[in-house]
């Protein structure tokens, strides 16, 4: 005989399960003690939006199902940020949520929430257990659906009565997903190479080092132009000569004209969503001149949005693969143009004031290591981050395509938990550092070493910058009050300095990475700075 706890905590290690994260509630108190026998570590956090986010990040850097827990009520509508992000970003995530006893259902008891009606369209699947015996069942059929055709989160909510119980019941073994095989891709092959001007667009989970290196490959040999989706810079070394390029919120114009005037997309592994279309501009779903390749392992997700002339059902990377294992004649395209716009839209605009972050990231991208993880949340500051870096390998970018304020520093802090020895780095607004930035403490608490770099130009930028489009110089909600971040990673345990001259940058950025603690640089930038493209008037 077993509580509930203890067989949930047992069911998790069978799948494979080596580190949860979690704010703690009294309604799952029985899972807390299955954890604590089975030895799976818990990673205290600070509040149930970064646990998620933390777990996401683990399910990126894995690709395994993150798990968090959380308690019922406030714990879960805080969670349910870290469940967007994932949902969107298409990545495997189990959340499990404490629930008011099953005897004291819709009296609106302490807490109680139907969390089938409130997360349900949020995720792929929400449930809730009933019967102590069926944990076993419904935790593999959870970690199933999370992996399975497009990844996504899942929910279990836990009755604590349910999960104090003791029952007598057999484990279930570790799920074996089914993935579809990669079929004959002869005809994408042909397509492409009868093509004038064909483009390729990577994006979606799962790349690894191999199938980024199988898809650099092919490309570079056949002379293909690879651009890639919003924040997923990392599916291709941004180096090779046949990279052309992030289709972003802000693109580079040229790549999205030549996105526009293409006659074959091979669309690998992505949704081709509004980001990577300007908002359905470059590509128009109703009126698509282009002969879409689109390969994809949801079959839902073919020939939903778009007008698909060759669906193919697979996951990208494994495609990738495939392709570069052919041994087809090369097809004699030619890539440099567009990798030549791609270098003239990387030569940065000077920004005003004595720090300027484009020189910050230009040499954040020369020093760090290859294998560095750089993570970010959301604001304009983040669009100097995808325009000057240049990432080098798969799993290098923890960022939310979703566009979430506050993933930062939660996904660093999970990526340095996850391999202390790699470089870390969030770069961080200083609104976005806000919407977590009680996690340093979590950071602290479990030795996780991040650098943070926070772009403080004192204001939401990214906001800011539409205001000052549609209503010009009526500014209003828009500016910040901030504290001194150094101090404040100080205050927490961990390490600061103050950045008011570009000179300083480089020798904080050295102190930070040797001082073997949670860092955090705060860049006083010019408030006059807006975007790389754009700033306020004097």
């Amino acid at each position: 005989m077993r509580h509930g706890g203890r067989i949930l905590a047992d069911q998790l290690r069978i799948q494979g399960v080596e580190r949860v994260f979690s704010v703690p509630g009294e309604s799952f108190l029985a899972a807390l003690d299955g954890l604590h026998g089975v030895g799976i570590p818990n990673v205290v956090c600070r509040q149930e939006g970064g646990a998620t986010m933390m777990a996401d990040a683990t399910a990126r850097l894995t690709g395994r199902p993150g798990v968090a827990f959380v308690t019922r009520g406030p714990g879960a509508t805080n969670a349910s940020a870290g469940l967007h992000i994932a949902q969107q970003d298409s990545i495997p995530l189990v959340l499990f949520v404490g629930q008011i006893a099953r005897g004291h259902r819709d009296r609106e008891a302490f807490q109680e929430v139907d969390y089938r009606a409130f997360l349900g369209p949020l995720v792929k699947w929400a449930a809730e257990i009933d019967d102590t015996r069926r944990i076993p069942e419904y935790v593999a059929r959870a970690f199933s659906v999370a992996r399975s055709g497009r990844p996504g989160p899942v929910v279990l909510a836990l009755p604590e009565d349910m999960l104090s119980a003791e029952a007598d019941v057999p484990d279930r073994p570790a799920v074996s997903v089914p993935v579809p095989a990669v079929p004959d891709l002869s005809e994408l092959v042909e397509r492409l190479r009868k093509a004038k001007r064909p483009v390729v667009v990577a994006g979606g989970p799962g790349w690894t080092a191999e199938a980024s290196a199988a898809l650099q490959a092919w490309a570079e040999r056949h002379g293909l132009p690879v651009a890639v989706s919003f924040r997923r810079q990392d599916a291709i070394d941004n180096r090779s000569t046949a990279y052309a390029g992030d289709l972003n919120v802000g693109p580079n114009p040229k790549l999205a004209a030549r996105l526009a005037a293409a006659d074959v997309v091979l669309a690998l592994g992505t949704r081709l969503g509004d980001c990577a279309t300007f908002g359905y501009e470059t590509l128009d779903p109703a009126a698509l001149d282009a002969a879409l390749i689109h390969v994809h392992a949801d079959p839902d997700e073919l020939n939903r949005v778009w007008p698909t002339a060759l669906p193919i059902l697979a996951r990208g990377p494994d495609a990738a693969l495939a392709l570069a294992a052919r041994n087809d004649a090369p097809m004699g395209h030619d890539p440099l143009p567009a990798r030549a716009d791609y270098d003239a839209w990387r030569t940065p605009r000077e920004t005003p004031g004595a720090v300027k972050l484009e020189q910050v990231i230009r040499h954040l991208d020369e020093t760090l290591p290859e294998d560095a993880i750089v993570a970010n949340g959301a604001g304009n500051y983040a669009a100097f981050l995808h325009r000057y870096y240049g990432w080098k390998g798969a799993g290098t970018q923890l960022a939310p395509t979703s566009g979430s304020m506050g993933y930062g520093l939660p996904a660093a802090i999970a990526a340095s938990i996850h391999d202390p020895g790699r470089t870390v780095v969030c770069m961080a607004g200083d609104g976005c550092l806000q919407m977590t930035v009680n996690e340093m403490s979590t950071a602290v608490q479990h030795g996780a070493t991040p650098i943070v770099v926070v772009c403080d130009n004192g204001r939401y930028g990214t906001i800011r910058m539409h205001q000052e489009r549609h209503y010009p110089s009526r500014v209003s909600g828009t500016d910040l009050a901030n504290p001194d971040f150094a101090a404040l990673a100080r205050a927490y345990g961990g390490e600061g300095w103050t950045v008011r001259d570009q000179s300083e940058f480089a020798p904080a950025l050295e102190a930070a990475r040797a001082c073997g603690k949670l860092a955090v640089i705060h860049l006083h930038l010019d408030p006059r700075m807006l975007s790389p493209g754009a700033d306020l008037p004097d």
